[in-house]
């Protein structure tokens, strides 16, 4: 047994509970590999990032990050400083005595871990023979002209090297590896081939084959199992990567992955099944604004109205109090991350709502980067109009302001008609002239490079979303990434997030999805699918997702029109609540951030560390699984609120009201339906072997 009080975990799910102590983390170095430490390149920065203090408060000195040197990244990432382990600081030099270039530092993010970054192009001079090496260990080839793997062969090269030379000096020490995706699987491989002393984790986010494959709107999920793996990748010229990938697989003494729909894919497309689920978590105090997220709504969502105002100058012939804003975020990936269903929605929405005759108007932000040409100049001729009204309408006060205070300090009733003079008028009027505009709205901010093939853009036309004004659902692409400095909508995303009412994630292929994890935290409801890892995982642990604001849309066994109906009514209905509806749901939502914090969710990642020690120490280690589990003595942190379902909370539950906050003064006593919910929260750590994956039905639709 590993020393330290013993940690018990149950599961709900009818898997084995199991028991095992405390890591001696003082006897142990863990190393966790990258491409992306301190390398921003997509979501695993983000998970590498964010869950760095938690590892580092749990391991303290002993925690090490291996990636890859680049100049700018460590200018501005890295406080560079001496190793204080021996066996790091020999490694080092040895391996900088024989030609390479390793820099050791602390990355300057949360936790401060320590990381070793080795020089890709310094060692490049090796790759000829570490390419023989790759053949000798595993019989996969690289071709020459693919950079990106050469590079990553080197990294790995490099890595495993640097293992070598830490376990020759460790002292009895034990080192256990994670490796993160297939960028670094090829430090695993070569470290297994040279049976090194190590402990092996490698963590799958996304297969590399399913990436491809969904990219090409190939019935994937209804066709797992039917894949001709080895010609698929064949034809899309990753067969050797595909083989680096699942070579990295199988030589791991622990597989995971995060999240149980990925568990599934990687089995068929892996050919093994995952040991442990890793969920990705937030570090959950950087979002957190305790119970001021409620005021931070209503401050940036008066920021995202003036940006409305701007843009629709000339058409705001709607109710901004009583106008709803939607947004889409991500990579622009129309089919993957949902664009499509979620526009064909938007259509089929804007008819319930005119149909009607709903007075709530919908704005639906695409915040999706693709290429420009620059800003449109409509759009910003609008924000210009604006800011000049606000000007003429601050001025007009001054003086209107002046002539009653005047009036009033001598005891006088003004004349109204006498306080606006005729220059004011007129200045009013040029104003309201100044507002007349010839065309509609733009439904993008930008000039689009290819504005007539844009899938987006294409989608908008065919459904005729053009912003008109008899139009209850209006659309603005916005094709760059949120930022402060921005002249149209200066806003950070964080704080466009915290100003939108509802985020509209409907993925086909999203093995996690931070976008509705980060919503969660920051109290904004969110839509996401079965067949996201998130979505997946709310599903496992939450008794109705959608009283918490979780609405997750059936893309996996519903046809693809059957699940635009569905996205459809939950947009409808939630376009039916009331203000203190709105508000009672986000407090659910928010309440459930602590499913999604590192400090929980880290105990996936102990259980997989505790797997893998006893894997390739069985001598020194051993993980025990007992009796079936039970929830007695179990506490779960806080409680994460209970649905407003029919059968749960009748009165409370947000459904549609005629009269708009009529129940405004009624005092809402959160802390007492939290404490009621919390029974209607499943058990949230069921860490163990992962579960089956539910059966294929007959039938399954693609979508």
């Amino acid at each position: 047994m590993l020393r330290g009080r013993s940690l018990s975990v149950t599961s709900l799910s009818g898997l084995p509970q199991w028991e095992v102590g405390e890591l001696p983390v003082e006897d142990l170095l863990l190393f966790e590999v990258a491409w992306e430490v301190t390398n921003k390149v997509g979501g695993i920065y983000t998970v590498i990032q964010t869950k760095a203090r938690t590892t580092a408060d749990e391991w303290g000195d002993n925690y090490f990050m291996i990636g890859p040197y680049f100049e700018q990244n460590m200018k501005t990432q890295v406080e560079e400083c001496e190793p204080a382990n021996d066996a790091v600081r020999k490694a080092m030099d040895s391996m900088n005595k024989h030609g390479c270039q390793v820099r050791f530092g602390r990355w300057l993010i949360e936790g401060s871990p320590y990381v070793v970054l080795f020089d890709i192009g310094y060692s490049a001079w090796n790759l000829d023979r570490w390419k023989g090496d790759l053949w000798e260990a595993c019989s996969v080839g690289i071709p020459y002209h693919d950079r990106e793997a050469n590079d990553m062969l080197i990294f790995g090269s490099l890595t495993a090297w640097f293992l070598k030379e830490v376990t020759d000096h460790a002292e009895g020490r034990h080192v256990i590896a994670q490796f993160h995706e297939w960028q670094a699987g090829t430090g695993l491989i070569l470290s297994r081939a040279r049976k090194l002393p190590i402990a092996t984790i490698f963590t799958t986010h996304a297969t590399l084959l399913g990436r491809y494959l969904c990219a090409a709107s190939i019935d994937f999920y209804n066709q797992l199992d039917k894949f001709n793996i080895d010609k698929e990748a064949g034809e899309r010229q990753i067969y050797h990567r595909y083989c680096l990938e699942r070579a990295a697989v199988h030589c791991a003494h622990v597989f995971t992955t995060v999240s149980e729909i990925t568990a599934i894919e990687a089995e068929h497309m892996l050919k093994r099944k995952p040991d442990v689920i890793t969920p990705n978590g937030l570090n959950v105090k950087k979002f957190s604004a305790v119970h001021e997220f409620q005021n931070l709504h209503a401050m940036y969502k008066a920021r995202i109205q003036d940006f409305v105002r701007g843009h629709f100058y000339g058409h705001l012939d709607f109710d901004l109090e009583k106008t709803l804003f939607l947004f889409i975020a991500g990579r622009y990936e129309f089919s993957n991350k949902g664009a499509d269903i979620f526009l064909e929605s938007l259509s089929r929405l804007n008819f319930l709502l005119r149909v009607h005759k709903s007075d709530v108007t919908v704005v639906a932000f695409f915040i999706m980067p693709a290429k420009t040409n620059n800003f449109n100049v409509e759009t910003l001729k609008g924000q210009a109009v604006r800011k000049q009204l606000w000007d003429i309408a601050h001025s007009v006060k001054e003086k209107f302001g002046k002539k009653l205070y005047d009036a009033l300090l001598k005891g006088d009733i003004p004349d109204m008609s006498n306080i606006l003079d005729r220059d004011d008028l007129t200045i009013m009027k040029r104003a309201i002239f100044s507002t007349q505009r010839q065309s509609l709205p733009p439904v993008t901010t930008h000039n689009m490079m290819d504005d007539s093939t844009d899938p987006i853009l294409s989608t908008i036309r065919r459904i005729g979303l053009f912003n008109s004004r008899t139009d209850r659902v209006k659309v603005i692409l916005h094709p760059e990434f949120l930022s402060s400095t921005s002249p149209l909508l200066p806003m950070d995303y964080e704080e466009f997030v915290r100003g939108c009412h509802l985020g509209v994630f409907p993925s086909y292929y999203e093995p996690w999805g931070y976008t509705p994890a980060e919503c969660t935290v920051m109290g904004i409801p969110s839509v996401t699918t079965n067949l996201s890892g998130f979505g997946c995982f709310m599903q496992e642990h939450v008794a109705d997702p959608t009283a918490y604001g979780i609405y997750i849309v059936d893309r996996r066994f519903r046809s693809p029109d059957d699940s635009c109906n569905q996205l459809t009514q939950f947009l409808y209905g939630f376009c039916k609540q009331s203000r203190r509806q709105r508000v009672i749901q986000r407090n659910r939502t928010e309440r459930l951030s602590d499913l999604l914090d590192w400090r929980y969710l880290g105990r996936y990642y102990q259980h997989a560390r505790h797997l893998t020690l006893s894997r390739a120490f069985p001598d020194k280690f051993h993980v025990e699984f007992t009796s079936p589990p039970t929830t007695e003595g179990f506490k779960y942190p806080r409680p994460s609120s209970v649905p407003p379902s029919p059968s749960g909370s009748q009165v409370s539950s947000p459904q549609s009201s005629d009269v708009e906050d009529e129940d405004e003064d009624e005092r809402y006593d959160e802390e007492e339906e939290a404490e009621r919910d919390r029974l209607n929260i499943k058990s949230p750590f069921s860490l163990g072997h992962v579960p089956h994956g539910k059966k294929k039905l007959h039938g399954e639709y693609k979508n």
